[in-house]
């Protein structure tokens, strides 16, 4: 099983006859534990990865061909693999760290900033990341068609006061280039509405979903359009990721990156430069750099404030302005009472 893992991971760098989609690549993804250790040459007795149904592994080949084969503490593999630690609770730790359901305006949007409104477009995701703040959101009641989204969509309308709409998930970029093409035009049509975000990490870990019909919607849309990925370590950038974040570009979109802080796959300061620098290098500006959201299961990624701003201080002496993301805190951790104006900047 392992060397017909590996054997497909080669072919999809090295390219083959037919190219695998990023549907075929979805469906191709490891499911559980004891196919992850034993693409990667681990003993699964050693290692003892968590079996979760809940929140169950989910890695693209594409992904997994980046991490270091036989190496448990790879940064990548870190943040795929389920350890036993994610069965810890600790106190101020919750499956809504964020507040979320607190400013639900309509079925999956969320009207927490002013100006803006997150639409949960998908509760899929290219990648499940043990740190997700949204590990526990009950995806089940969100909508996932156009009928469904038009309750959200008249909310929308009848507000003039939002500019942008921000797409989310899961990932948004898990509907297909059809259906988001729909969606996109119909946001469109309010006229209030000059910002679209799209939030996703599938050019990351399914490079090849940045298809010609996916940058043909961002070049048509009048909407000024920004893309913000999530990248947290300089190795998830490979040859085929900087590609797909040409092919952005090319559509006319402004990249950014949000990163998590996480302890073991960057909280060093060598490893933050390297990840900054490989982000501008192909035209990606460093936006955010976030304190990990507090949700269950996720406390053995924490790492302290008092760290985080150490590490921050780090890249200002080594790196120039625009290279150096803002270390934030989502608002919500604080006052889950009063909507929040934006992210709380912790330097």
């Amino acid at each position: 099983m392992a060397d017909s893992i590996m054997g497909i991971t080669e072919a999809l760098h090295k390219g083959s006859a037919r190219p695998v989609s990023w549907q075929e690549s979805m469906k191709k993804a490891i499911r559980d534990s004891h196919h992850l250790s034993l693409a990667l040459g681990l003993d699964a007795d050693e290692v003892k990865w968590l079996t979760l149904p809940s929140f169950p592994v989910f890695v693209p080949l594409e992904y997994l061909s980046r991490i270091e084969k036989g190496n448990p503490s790879d940064p990548l593999l870190l943040q795929v693999a389920p350890q036993y630690a994610e069965n810890t609770n600790p106190i101020g730790f919750s499956e809504d760290p964020v507040g979320d359901s607190r400013f639900q305006a309509a079925p999956g949007l969320i009207h927490k900033y002013h100006g803006r409104v997150l639409l949960i477009t998908s509760g899929a995701c290219g990648i499940h990341c043990r740190y997700c703040f949204r590990r526990h959101y009950p995806y089940q009641t969100a909508p996932k068609s156009m009928q469904q989204w038009e309750t959200s969509l008249a909310y929308i309308e009848n507000d003039s006061t939002i500019s942008e709409v921000i797409l989310s998930g899961g990932d948004p970029l898990t509907v297909v280039d059809s259906l988001l093409a729909e969606l996109i035009q119909r946001i469109e049509q309010v006229p209030h509405v000059k910002r679209l975000r799209i939030h996703t990490r599938m050019p990351v870990v399914i490079p090849q979903r940045v298809t010609s019909e996916l940058c043909e919607i961002l070049e048509q849309t009048r909407l000024a359009k920004w893309v913000v990925l999530h990248i947290n370590h300089a190795r998830e950038i490979d040859k085929q990721v900087a590609e797909a974040v040409v092919r952005l570009r090319q559509s006319g979109a402004t990249l950014l990156n949000q990163a998590v802080l996480l302890r073991g796959v960057n909280d060093d300061g060598a490893a933050l430069v390297a990840l900054c620098e490989r982000l501008v290098d192909i035209h990606i500006t460093p936006y955010y750099l976030n304190q990990l959201d507090t949700v269950t299961g996720a406390a053995h990624f924490n790492v302290p404030v008092e760290r985080g701003i150490e590490l921050m201080q780090y890249l200002q002496e080594r790196l120039p302005g625009y290279a150096v993301p803002r270390y934030v805190q989502d608002a919500a951790n604080h006052d889950l009472d009063k909507a929040p104006k934006s992210k709380i900047p912790l330097l």
